[in-house]
């Protein structure tokens, strides 16, 4: 007959653990010797290392206890549809580490490599953190909702920044963020931007409610650019 600690140390469990296994049922708790302490048995040894092996193979705790007293086919077939298991949350995690990996290259994630090298332009030129997270943004849904025309928008939008015109206006537009509605020089900014797009292609209509949306969820509203569109309009 062995002690609690005994039977931890031989089967490579803590005593919590064993203790845990008495409480879910997995392994009978012992009565007491005269001295008050438990004593365990040489098979509760040999059970414990057994529920200890299945537990670390990934076998759910629910079903060791039935596993335990399983017949031989039936241990067989459903220790195969443990490891079918195993091998779906192996794939899961693999998958799940990819994912990691993308996300390391930030932006290229969820715009691809056109998207962030225009963005990586916009800091260049000392866009806002706010003007560059507004472009992510409307990027981002513009892809999802309407890849086509998000392309087309896209390659426009690039080749607008080589305008060295349309990157004053940009500047200047993002620098606006901060003015007064009733500022005097949002009228002026207004005009600039209505002569440079006058000189521009016929693009498609970007829907308006995706625009919105992605204005908001960057944070991309203020008083200013508010009396701005307006004023473009």
């Amino acid at each position: 007959m062995i002690t609690i600690g005994q039977l931890a140390r031989y089967a490579g469990v803590t005593i919590k653990a064993v203790r845990h296994y008495h409480k879910v049922g997995l392994l009978p708790e012992p009565g007491r010797d005269r001295s008050g302490y438990r004593r365990y048995a040489a098979q509760d040894a040999v059970d414990l290392v057994k529920i200890r092996t299945l537990a670390e193979a990934g076998v759910p705790l629910a079903r060791v206890k039935e596993l335990l007293t399983a017949g031989a086919a039936e241990f067989a077939a459903a220790i195969g549809e443990i490891d079918e298991a195993l091998r779906r949350r192996e794939e899961e995690i693999r998958q799940a580490r990819q994912r990691v990996v993308r996300l390391r290259a930030g932006d290229a994630l969820v715009v691809g490599p056109q998207a962030t090298a225009m963005l990586d332009l916009l800091r260049e030129l000392g866009v806002s953190d706010r003007g560059v997270r507004l472009e992510r943004e409307v990027w981002v849904l513009m892809q999802a909702v309407a890849p086509d025309e998000a392309a087309i928008w896209l390659a426009d939008k690039v080749d607008s920044l080589a305008d060295p015109e349309f990157q004053q206006i940009y500047l200047a537009h993002d620098e606006a963020f901060e003015f007064a509605p009733d500022d005097p020089r949002l009228p002026a900014l207004a005009r600039r931007a209505a002569a440079w797009l006058a000189g521009r292609p016929q693009m498609p209509v970007a829907d308006p409610e995706i625009t919105a949306l992605a204005m908001a969820a960057a944070g991309a509203t203020s008083p200013a650019w508010d009396a701005l569109s307006k004023a473009s309009a």
